[in-house]
């Protein structure tokens, strides 16, 4: 079993590294850290490059590492400190390869995002489109990176068992009219009906945006339908990972 116990260690400045975005992309990798999210790649199946573990988290964890192939990587609770950004690090943590996209969207349910930006708005909502049993979620131009520290914990390993696709929206919503699936923009105007006015749906889109800015323009003008939830107090607005999860639960075909 390896073992590396210097911070300075060339495999560690590299590991280091993808903490950013284009680093991220450009190796095609990203980190996870703790049992659960480690425990949910290897049971879907993903590619695990590297698995950094403590002696400590080892000596608790044996028995499940003791069934696996993937090769440990042994660290000190040092170095475990310089590849993790939490400020209290769960004792282990891998490298794990980005999925391929799909080239073409399928029918179903799927939920759109517009320059979404907040990694625990874009987190939930994913977690939430899991829950109900989406067909995927596609990220637009300006949403938060699904592979920050903060999306990938907001989403607790939901990006392992559905689709999440970075795609123009407009594309996106081309191909899913071509599958006959109804899209639903989200937005409080003259046309718009409350959500709960509308029959069940067997296959929809849901379009949901920026956080102060709302849905573009543009792709309200794409939609079958626009959509609001009423607010009966005396609230502005709802956040948009309440919004949507409210939307996904009240559309989906009972």
């Amino acid at each position: 079993m390896k073992e590396i116990l210097s911070t300075k260690n060339e495999l560690i400045k590299k590991v280091v590294k993808l903490h950013k975005r284009k680093y991220r992309y450009q190796e095609r990798q990203y980190i996870i850290e703790g049992f659960h999210l480690i425990e949910e790649a290897v049971l879907h199946q993903s590619q695990i490059d590297y698995l950094f573990v403590t002696s400590k988290a080892l000596a608790q964890y044996g028995d499940w590492f003791n069934e696996q192939t993937i090769e440990v990587i042994v660290v000190s609770e040092e170095v475990l400190q310089k590849l993790s950004e939490l400020p209290t690090p769960q004792g282990m943590l891998a490298v794990v390869a980005m999925p391929m996209q799909p080239t073409t969207l399928k029918k179903g349910n799927w939920l759109l995002l517009d320059c979404v930006q907040d990694p625990g708005n874009v987190g939930t909502m994913i977690r939430t489109a899991d829950a109900a049993g989406f067909a995927g979620v596609i990220l637009g131009e300006g949403c938060a990176d699904i592979y920050t520290t903060k999306t990938l914990r907001s989403m607790q390993g939901s990006q392992f068992h559905l689709p999440v696709i970075q795609l123009s929206l407009k594309q996106a919503i081309e191909q899913l009219r071509a599958l006959k699936v109804t899209i639903y923009g989200t937005e409080l105007n003259e046309q718009a009906v409350q959500y709960h006015q509308l029959p069940m749906q067997e296959n929809f889109a849901l379009l949901m945006g920026n956080e102060g800015q709302g849905l573009a323009k543009e792709y309200l003008a794409l939609t079958d339908q626009n959509i609001y939830i009423p607010i009966f107090g005396q609230a502005e607005s709802l956040n948009v990972a309440i919004a949507a999860g409210i939307l996904m639960y009240g559309l989906i075909k009972k």
